[in-house]
């Protein structure tokens, strides 16, 4: 059961990067699947979940209108492209699973968790 994350970096405010994450092990079909953040000296917050079928997505309000969560479950993977992205969006985010319908946004419901990815935004 793994989660792998991809797709961070650093870039320049304003700019985009879109965040994989590939699923292997279990089915992932039956996943809720959500990206979280972790920015330093910071508790971990919530960014974006979607359904398990990717037809019902839910946002943080500092995700809303810049950034999109999205899957392909014929490849087992879940996506996070931002886009005008802050200095204040660095942190390393982790993909999670939740073997539920639709996830939360609290990361205790999450099963499984990736080993996150880091994302350094520069003003």
């Amino acid at each position: 059961v793994q989660l792998q994350a991809s797709g961070g970096g650093l870039v320049q405010a304003g700019g985009s990067l879109r965040l994989s994450c590939a699923a292997s092990g279990f089915i992932f079909g039956n996943y809720a699947m959500a990206w979280f953040r972790q920015a330093p000296g910071k508790e971990r917050e919530f960014v974006a979940a979607i359904s398990r079928s990717g037809g019902i997505t839910r946002y943080a309000d500092s995700a809303k209108s810049r950034f999109t969560i999205s899957r392909d479950n014929a490849k087992n993977t879940v996506y996070l492209q931002m886009n005008s992205l802050k200095p204040e969006d660095t942190a390393v985010y982790y993909c999670a699973a939740d073997y539920t319908i639709m996830g939360h946004s609290t990361s205790e419901n999450y099963d499984i968790w990736g080993q996150g990815t880091l994302v350094t935004v520069s003003s």
